[in-house]
């Protein structure tokens, strides 16, 4: 599509670009940072934040070394020992892994498609402090001197209220599920930006490999997260409230926490890993001097290794008495999630094979990566064969392979694509010599740390036990792993103060050093908040290779969204699969709503851990009213139905379009919260076949008469919510729908509680009573966020804010009404019919 470019004499020129920078940029001293949203700061915080929480992470893992070094050291206690190890697994799964590629993510992927920013800014920002408040709170546990002690994954019996009184593993519960909020908002903001602000022309099959990788990420955060988050809700229930949920004497079990983790555990290696793909399938392209090989089966092969992923989380419970059926059908999808790994790794190797390869420092550490990730993936099919799982299991060889696989899958990768953008981020190059020692200091330390712990797992050393007997003669296995540990310590040390020093004091580049085909090395430096003053086009997979003029086309103002008279932060939305324009985003500028959003969640939790029930009931409040605001100054509420993106191009904003990002967010949270919902109904059906009676003796199902009245009070709920919304579209205000609506649900409530307190009893009777009460409590939340809706869209149609032609607000509000009916039917359903079924 050819875009009319208006012609700028170079003081407006001038003068538009001076605008766009005021526009754009943070406010200054400590209220800018603290209040910024833009994704390249909120980006470049995550990264930082992230490679902190490594050096933390690393800390504790030399401690955990020095302490294997030798049989029989006093280096920790064994209490002191298990809260290191469980809070190295847990920062370096949960607090580096995940948000430094997220954080990669939003600071390269709006660069990439040629956009300005993320059409959710305020989210951005918000998942980022909800991250570092989730970090230095489940860090707090030590000046309590409850620090967790479970391990990473938490498992229950030891860590329900019985064998962990404290409030360890409540930090831990807490902690983690307020940092996982960070990844689950940017699997929102991103899965939007891919699909809806990609530069015209960029198709669905011209997307950047990166951009692939991270679309098909956040999918899988979208429904990988959520088994965790309920799991970890599920046992804070318990602890908190006695409910019996995984306590066998009360018809509960404990490998439902297996499952439920490992449902997300599974996932989260190809969670970390594809992301990392896509840095080097963007890396080797750029080195190797030509189009990437493959493209299409490297995009399949993505999409199939982020499906497969989903149906292993059985491959970690080999040892706990599953049927040897499922183990063969487990052990079989555990070799096959291979074969699109090993179609990526061919590409990258044709790739390379056919091209004229530059060997520069980012293409070490891809050469480290094949050499490691390989091995990994090896160890990985042995260890899916469930005979040699049953000899391997929690020893240190799965520790060997664990680390082989994940260091081997994201940190090479995350080094190649730290100093492949550094020149991006700071316009100067790190230090040739100091980068390639430092990846010497890598690759040998990590070889040497690991290598032997296949030998030490062999040999019968167990995992996560503070000593090992003489008798074993591995002592000198440890040693070298203890000494190679610090030798990788030194290598990862090295990396980062070179990464540091080069923003500072390196030699100054031109734009795209490494002569790249992408949008994002067509920024000018140094790198503005806006990207681009004009939205460019891309014709071509590597735009700068097909049409090099496309970087100063961007920087000047003549184009697309170039004139900033408006003075509105502006973005341009493209079509789902064709790319083509449609509508104006305009999103918010900087504002303190996310950090007090994150504040107030972070004060509610810790009065919880502190079982301040009060306190944290009466912050519900102030936090409801943060978001009702947060709500009410979503974009720009004056916003004409349609604006001029440039000479001949008049575009609907994002209120009046059909693919409003808006909308596609709420598509997103929605299937974020099915999987969470799903994961309860499988929880409520694993221990109904689990168990010798549904419902137990003693608690009765009922009769039918409320439950009916409930039913139908949910359905009026949806009639009115439907009517109202199309009452709207007519030119009516649709307000006696939306008052009515609301009426009926809060009447739900109150008749769904009344079918249930008779029947069924407090929800500490049995681990039946626990599940029903859980499962209507969470519709019932659902069904009071819809009330809200209903309210705030009939506040909006009276302040003349929302109608026939800003018609996004209502139509977001009916799709959470039929959802939340949908949710109940089904929820109505598992609690009331299927028992009666049994």
């Amino acid at each position: 599509m050819t875009i009319a470019r208006e012609a700028v004499d170079e003081p407006t020129n001038r003068w538009r670009l001076a605008e766009l920078a005021r526009i754009w940029g943070n406010a200054p001293g400590w209220r800018g940072q603290l209040t910024a949203v833009n994704h390249s700061t909120v980006g470049l915080r995550f990264i930082a934040t992230g490679f902190a929480f490594l050096l933390v992470g690393g800390m504790l893992a030399m401690f955990i070394r020095l302490q294997l070094a030798w049989f029989d050291a006093e280096v920790l206690d064994p209490r002191r020992y298990n809260q290191f190890v469980t809070m190295h697994g847990t920062t370096m799964m949960f607090l580096f892994a995940v948000p430094i590629m997220e954080g990669f993510a939003m600071y390269l992927i709006p660069k990439m498609l040629g956009s300005r920013d993320l059409p959710f800014p305020r989210l951005s920002a918000f998942g980022y402090w909800c991250y570092l408040f989730g970090g230095l709170f489940l860090y707090s546990s030590f000046l309590f001197d409850a620090a967790p002690d479970g391990g990473w994954f938490m498992y229950v019996p030891l860590t329900d209220a019985t064998y962990s009184p404290g409030m360890g593993a409540d930090f831990w519960l807490i902690g983690v599920t307020f940092a996982e909020i960070a990844a689950v908002t940017a699997a929102v903001e991103l899965i939007v930006a891919i699909l809806l602000t990609r530069a015209p022309g960029m198709d669905i099959r011209r997307m950047p490999l990166f951009a692939w990788a991270i679309l098909v990420t956040a999918f899988m955060i979208a429904f990988g997260f959520p088994p965790l988050i309920l799991a970890s809700v599920l046992l804070e229930i318990q602890r908190a409230f006695d409910f019996a949920f995984f306590e066998v004497a009360r018809g509960g079990d404990p490998l439902l926490w297996q499952h439920l983790f490992w449902l997300f555990g599974h996932p989260e290696v190809y969670i970390i890993f594809l992301p990392a793909a896509g840095v080097v399938s963007m890396v080797v392209a750029t080195f190797a001097r030509r189009p990437i090989v493959g493209y299409t089966w490297i995009v399949l092969a993505t999409v199939a290794t982020g499906f497969l992923s989903f149906g292993l989380w059985v491959h970690h419970m080999f040892a706990v008495g599953i049927p040897l059926l499922a183990l063969g059908f487990f052990s079989a999808a555990s070799m096959a999630v291979a074969i699109p790994m090993g179609i990526q790794v061919f590409s990258w190797i044709a790739t390379l094979w056919s091209g004229k390869p530059w060997l520069r420092v980012p293409m070490l550490y891809l050469f480290g990566f094949f050499f490691v990730f390989v091995l990994g993936g090896l160890t990985g099919v042995m260890l899916a064969l469930v005979p040699f799982d049953w000899q391997a299991h929690d020893t240190h060889f799965v520790v060997a392979h664990l680390h082989y696989v994940l260091i081997g899958g994201l940190m090479f990768p995350l080094f190649a694509g730290l100093y492949y953008w550094l020149p991006l981020v700071g316009g100067r190059m790190p230090s040739e010599s100091l980068s390639r020692t430092a990846f010497w200091l890598v690759f040998v330390g990590f070889n040497l740390t690991f290598l032997p712990m296949h030998l030490t797992g062999l040999l019968g050393m167990p995992r996560r036990v503070y000593t090992y007997p003489a008798e074993l003669g591995i002592e000198w296995l440890n040693l070298l792993s203890t000494a190679a540990g610090f030798v990788l310590a030194v290598g990862t040390l090295g990396i980062l103060i070179d990464a540091a020093l080069s923003l500072r004091l390196g030699r100054r580049c031109a734009r795209d050093p490494w002569h790249a085909g992408t949008l994002e090395w067509a920024i000018p430096q140094p790198v503005p908040q806006y990207n681009f003053a004009s939205i460019p086009g891309a014709g071509d997979r590597y735009p700068l290779w097909s049409h090099p003029a496309v970087a100063d086309e961007s920087a000047r103002t003549d184009g697309i969204l170039g004139d900033p008279a408006a003075g509105r932060r502006e973005l341009l939305g493209t079509g789902l699969l064709s790319a083509m324009p449609e509508q104006v985003i305009r999103i918010s500028h900087s504002t303190w709503l996310p950090l007090l959003a994150a504040l107030n969640i972070a004060l509610l939790l810790a009065c919880f851990i502190a079982k301040l029930y009060l306190g944290a009931a009466l912050l519900l409040a102030p936090l409801l009213a943060l978001f009702l605001a947060w709500a009410w100054s979503t974009g720009d509420r004056h916003a004409p139905a349609r604006i001029d993106a440039a000479p001949g191009l008049s575009l609907p904003s994002q209120y009046a379009a059909r693919n409003a990002p808006g909308w596609w967010a709420l598509v997103i949270t929605l299937l974020i919260d099915g999987s969470l919902f799903a994961s309860l109904v499988f929880a409520y059906f694993y221990l109904w076949l689990g168990g010798p009676a549904w419902p137990p003796p003693g608690i009765a199902t009922g009769g039918w008469t409320m439950p009916l009245l409930a039913l139908a009070l949910l359905g009026g709920c949806a009639v009115a919510a439907e009517l109202a919304h199309r009452a709207g579209r007519r030119a009516r205000t649709g307000a006696g729908g939306w008052l009515l609506a609301a009426m009926l649900g809060g009447g739900f409530v109150i008749a769904h509680v009344a079918a249930l307190a008779g029947p069924v009893g407090p929800p500490q009777a049995h681990a039946y009573a626990s599940v029903v009460w859980t499962l209507a409590g969470f519709h019932a939340v659902h069904v009071a966020v819809a009330m809200l809706a209903s309210g705030f869209v009939l506040a909006r149609i009276r302040h003349g804010l929302a109608g026939p032609a800003r018609p996004l607000e209502p139509r977001v509000a009916a799709g959470l009404w039929r959802y939340a009916v949908g949710q109940g039917a089904v929820a109505w359903a598992v609690i009331h019919l299927f028992p009666r079924l049994a």
